[in-house]
């Protein structure tokens, strides 16, 4: 990285409204180490009240469709509203065709990603953007206390503190709570990236809150973990990654008594 980039990750929203694509963007993302997801969404009205609530999140970076679902050139629609924010975050089309390029560079957008995305174009794209962004020092996110997840077609608002575990799993992410099990638009990644030390990753598929860790289960050479239960749930089965075993077992028993040590 040249000196002229800035050690602070871009914080981004990902506006697409197919999901598989959506979620290996944030991956992309996450996994770059350039840039922090705080916001996946599928609509056009999820992403203008991403775009202007109130108590938005800070944005350095919109990655933008242009067709969503309701309607085929949407994602230019919002791209000039955001001409309309004072400060507002750079734009990067991110879509399949580039039938509207010429109109989006017309509009301002920094540049242009087609589908299917790679790892060193978004790299690419990242690194272009930070050298763009003035030198500022590393902003620390807050935790979030909510997580904003999917029930078919209905939003569903979960606190932080009351979820067991999250999952990957046929490139979908799962939230484990006390009322159910939810979808959501973020990779674990990042997820992990945003609660810190609150969840501890057990398995390169799943993410758990130790406060809710009822069990240690071993059979052989195989763990897992009983999470959660509750008056009507039963808990979910979490397997642990054999590497993974006895970090957490030491992590569980840490601030724990009543077994005798040798």
């Amino acid at each position: 990285m040249t000196s002229s980039v800035a050690t602070a990750r871009l914080r981004a929203l990902v506006v697409e409204d197919e999901w598989p694509a959506r979620n290996f963007l944030v991956e992309l993302l996450d996994g770059s180490g350039l840039a922090e997801v705080v916001g996946a969404v599928g609509t056009a009205d999820e992403a203008r009240q991403a775009l202007t609530a109130p108590d938005r999140v800070p944005l350095d970076v919109v990655f933008l469709d242009v067709q969503l679902a309701a309607g085929a050139r949407e994602g230019l629609d919002i791209l000039r509203s955001l001409g309309d924010l004072a400060g507002g975050p750079l734009v990067v089309l991110a879509t399949a065709s580039r039938e509207h390029a010429l109109e989006a560079f017309e509009l301002g957008v920094l540049d242009y990603l087609l589908k299917p995305f790679s790892e060193e174009r978004v790299e690419q794209c990242l690194r272009r953007i930070l050298e763009r962004r003035p030198s500022q020092p590393p902003a620390s996110s807050p935790v979030p206390q909510r997580i904003v997840a999917r029930r078919k077609k209905s939003l569903v608002f979960l606190e932080a503190d009351e979820v067991w575990a999250f999952e990957a799993a046929h490139r979908l992410t799962f939230v484990h709570t006390p009322h159910g099990i939810f979808d959501l638009d973020l990779s674990l990644t990042a997820i992990e990236a945003s609660f810190g030390r609150k969840l501890t990753r057990v398995h390169r598929s799943w993410l758990v809150n130790p406060v809710f860790v009822k069990e240690l289960e071993r059979e052989g050479s195989d763990t897992r973990l009983l999470v959660g239960s509750a008056v009507g749930q039963p808990g979910v089965h979490v397997p642990v990654a054999r590497e993974r075993a006895q970090e957490l077992k030491d992590l569980l028993l840490a601030n724990a008594t009543g077994l005798r040590r040798g």
